[in-house]
């Protein structure tokens, strides 16, 4: 027990864990149950629509898809700033693989959440100083893997009634199936499941254009999905073909991939964004590409046709699908995006990059 006290409050790692745990229990003892929230007539009315819509989501993950929800979404947090995290990612700049972070339980991830803002800004410019490249950016939610009653947020709240069913399910997809260290596959499985579960649970509901439009956007995230694979392949080609830690060997790695990327952003313009139905790709002057936001893109887009081609497979069926994915990425632990590939009978070979630029 000393030793432990003696890490939380010594090791770095600690530290963050303490912070991490004291805001975690802030957001806990603010909660209020949704139910009481949606019958008390002091809620404001827009507030009130969304919290039921979250209630029904909820439902639906759960009864439809065979989700594990536990008492996950069924409270309500208000928080005292604007943004909930602030997420840091960073990859090495002459090598296609991240930095990583260890924590206990869910093992190493490509990312690392700070309620401090003022520490992701330091840690920001600290892996910068290291000669990585690093990318620092809010997210809106996120999930202790069931562990905790993981309440809705305001942050959540502000997006549109799509996007907010879409992360509800998608969280729940974490609480359900989570493989320790395997962050790629878990964000873009769970992305996968959080669109087509939003859209099915829409049609559910007779609100076809609100699920067309999720359908619309679920196209969108694959043909951008598509163009960071493809991004990926060229500068993991490039990488591969001058090897050597000598510096004028790492000085020609990074020189080729900042001519890549340039080409990218134009493709960007002219390929990509007219095949787009619902994003809209601003200015390729203030579009921001390396190896930090090339693998951050990649943790939430691999594979996501192969997920689709398992939904092809199984004529549809939602519920069937993600039961046999979590069944196929246990068996094959180490590889699990090439256990999707065969369910979806396509050759395993695109995604084991992704899997080992995060070791």
């Amino acid at each position: 027990m000393l030793a432990a006290i003696a890490y939380l409050v010594l090791a770095p790692t600690g530290r963050y864990l303490l912070r991490a745990g004291w805001e975690e229990g802030k957001i806990l003892a603010r909660r209020r149950p949704i139910p009481e929230l949606v019958a008390d007539p002091a809620t404001r009315a827009p507030l009130r629509a969304k919290l039921a819509l979250v209630l029904s989501a909820r439902a639906f993950a759960h009864d439809t898809l065979g989700l594990e929800t536990g008492q996950s979404f069924t409270s309500f947090s208000r928080l005292d700033r604007d943004t909930l995290v602030l997420v840091l990612s960073g990859a090495y700049r002459d090598k296609l693989r991240s930095r990583t972070w260890w924590f206990p339980v869910v093992g190493r991830v490509p990312y690392k959440g700070y309620f401090d803002f003022e520490a992701a800004r330091a840690a920001e410019r600290d892996l910068t100083a290291k000669g990585f490249d690093a990318r620092l950016g809010a997210a809106s939610a996120f999930s202790t893997l069931g562990w905790f009653n993981d309440p809705l947020l305001p942050t959540t709240l502000r997006a549109d009634s799509l996007t907010v069913a879409n992360t509800v399910i998608h969280e729940l997809t974490h609480n359900t199936f989570y493989a320790p260290g395997g962050a790629v596959f878990n964000e873009s499985f769970a992305n996968f499941v959080g669109a087509r579960g939003a859209e099915r649970f829409f049609r559910a509901r007779g609100q076809t254009a609100a699920a067309q439009l999720v359908v619309d956007r679920w196209e969108d995230e694959k043909v951008i999905g598509r163009f960071w694979a493809s991004l990926y392949a060229q500068v993991d080609s490039a990488f591969k073909a001058r090897p050597g830690e000598e510096p004028a060997q790492v000085a020609a790695r990074i020189a080729v991939r900042d001519s890549i990327y340039a080409r990218a952003r134009a493709m960007l313009r002219d390929t990509v964004a007219p095949q787009l139905r619902t994003m809209k790709i601003g200015s390729t002057q203030r579009i921001r590409i390396d190896n930090a936001v090339l693998m951050a893109r990649r943790v939430y887009a691999t594979d996501l046709d192969a997920f689709d081609a398992v939904l092809a497979r199984n004529d549809g069926d939602l519920r069937r699908s993600v039961a046999l994915i979590i069944m196929a990425a246990k068996e094959d632990r180490k590889h699990p995006f090439d256990a999707v590939r065969r369910l979806a009978g396509v050759p395993a070979v695109t995604a084991r990059g992704a899997d080992s630029a995060l070791r």
